[in-house]
């Protein structure tokens, strides 16, 4: 059942996704005044070299944030990004509206060509980071000093609810997927759980310091995916190694063909793939929904006021709806991601 359920909100996205980005023609002509549900979802999504807070009387209040490039022609340059607000050109650094490097800073060099010089910019993602890195350290630092001010003591309130979910995590999830050798793999299993889990409650907050799209970053989740890949082959047994390149299988799948070998080696490369794609797209889902089902209120706004109103209510309704999924998705994934990244290190780990 949650294979389905799963299999439909991703169905659904990527059609929510379709409706929202095929009209991007018709976007373009767009009459003053219409709202352009493709740059508001996408504009939430994607990184941003400003941290945006709200709109006060027409006017965007943000954080504008730092921006470190190194030029082939200029070298090394450091400016705010509010020096390329509003189409802005700053020491012949731009923002591109379209092309292979829509919405990156980008230059003219002296040919006069378009290129994208190193950036090392802080954005928005990197600032999400750095926030829930910090919310982890804290949460750690201050669960550790209270046993240790507090030896043989049964811990209660939020140190309580600590204890609880890393036994949950150590005992039942990483010792029950890896086995005897768990120990060298319980800390990074357990930092990567509560890394996702936080990361996905920031992005659900939708007020200023949160709403950071990390974990539906698909170059996050794939670092991620490249931790566990690496977890899993550089530990692995001789014994998984021989399973891989010549399998318990009729020898004629694999002399003289090695399809069985090929589709072992093949799944050593799929694993964490999909746990790359699996976290990224789900977290992206409810993100995209919630973002379409308020845009909602506001394309019906011309539509008079009784379908307005009704769409209004519908549409609320929804979103709480989703963000409530959103809250066990948040959790249920950072679940997942851990206890897969277990099991694989689990089967790496077969003996004779």
């Amino acid at each position: 059942m949650s294979r389905i359920k799963n299999n439909s909100l991703l169905w659904f996205t990527f059609l929510l996704l379709a409706w929202i980005s095929f009209p991007a023609s018709a976007a373009a002509e767009s009459k003053p005044g219409e709202v352009d549900v493709q740059d508001i979802v996408f504009s939430h999504i994607k990184d941003a070299y400003t941290w945006h807070i709200t709109e006060w009387n027409g006017k965007e209040i943000s954080i504008p944030l730092p921006i470190l490039l190194k030029s082939e022609e200029r070298g090394w340059d450091l400016f705010l990004s509010s020096h390329l607000h509003h189409g802005n050109v700053h020491h012949n650094y731009y923002i591109a509206e379209e092309g292979d490097h829509a919405g990156k800073v980008v230059e003219k060099n002296s040919k006069g060509e378009e290129v994208k010089p190193l950036d090392l910019s802080l954005t928005k993602n990197v600032c999400g980071l750095l926030l829930s890195c910090g919310i982890l350290l804290f949460i750690v630092l201050r669960t550790a000093r209270w046993y240790k001010k507090h030896p043989n003591e049964a811990p209660g309130g939020f140190t309580g609810l600590m204890e609880m979910v890393v036994m949950f995590i150590h005992e039942g999830v990483v010792k029950e997927g890896i086995g005897k050798e768990y120990k060298p793999f319980s800390s990074y299993l357990l930092t990567v759980f509560f890394f996702i889990l936080i990361n996905n409650l920031i992005g659900i907050i939708p007020v200023f310091p949160g709403g950071a799209n990390i974990t539906g970053n698909i170059t996050i989740t794939a670092v991620l995916a490249v931790c566990t890949f690496l977890a899993v082959n550089l530990f692995a047994t001789k014994e998984y190694w021989k399973e891989i390149f010549w399998p318990n299988a009729p020898i004629f799948l694999k002399l003289p063909l090695p399809i069985m070998p090929f589709v072992e080696f093949f799944g050593v490369f799929t694993k964490p793939f999909a746990l790359m794609i699996r976290l990224f797209a789900n977290i992206m889902a409810g993100h995209t929904i919630i973002l379409a089902l308020t845009c909602l209120i506001f394309i019906t706004a011309s539509m008079g006021t009784a379908i307005n109103g009704t769409m209004t209510v519908v549409s609320v309704l929804f979103t709480v709806f989703m963000n409530c999924l959103e809250l066990l998705v948040a959790c249920l994934q950072a679940y997942i991601f851990t206890l897969l990244s277990a099991n694989y290190i689990g089967l790496a780990k077969v003996r004779e």
